[in-house]
């Protein structure tokens, strides 16, 4: 069984969030960057919708994570491209899904090694709330608790859309 939710909702309600909090918070000039695959697919829509100066950033965090050794090489590495400096930088990180935050401090390691920038302000799609780290998005399409036989992922990029999946 394969149920999909509503990715335009999703996406309006990300623009409405990333608007109101960079209003709040005095934030004229962000920059974007989307962590590779799905969260680069967000980001460029968000970017275009927000329509930013700079260009769109991208993160593949492969050779960041904590578990490398564990989980081995993703067979398709291709190289981060920020083609902007993050030193003093307000930035959005875009992820697609949220479990357990490893991916996000991952990509947060990775920032910092381009400079230190003055903010990060953290958008996903989807929060699955299994946390083995402190990391919470700041704005979220939708939170899901999934049962255990249960997936969920983001196809795209043209149709973009997210499905939940049974495993079993």
């Amino acid at each position: 069984m394969t149920a999909m939710l509503d990715i335009n909702r999703l996406l309006d309600d990300l623009e409405a969030g990333l608007r109101a909090r960079l209003e709040e918070r005095a934030i004229t000039a962000p920059v974007l960057i989307g962590i590779r695959t799905g969260g680069v697919w967000l980001a460029d829509i968000l970017h275009r919708r927000l329509a930013l100066a700079d260009p769109l950033g991208e993160l593949d965090i492969s050779f960041y994570r904590d578990d490398f050794s564990r989980i081995g090489l993703n067979p398709r590495v291709t190289p981060s491209r920020l083609p902007f400096a993050t030193e003093d930088r307000d930035i959005i990180l875009v992820d697609d899904v949220i479990m357990s935050g490893r991916t996000i401090r991952a990509a947060m390691n990775e920032i910092f090694d381009y400079g230190r920038p003055a903010s990060i302000t953290l958008v996903t799609l989807i929060d699955l709330g299994a946390r083995e780290l402190p990391v919470q998005p700041d704005i979220c399409g939708r939170t899901l608790t999934l049962a255990a036989h249960q997936r969920v992922k983001l196809r795209g990029p043209d149709p973009l859309h997210i499905e939940l999946r049974d495993a079993l």
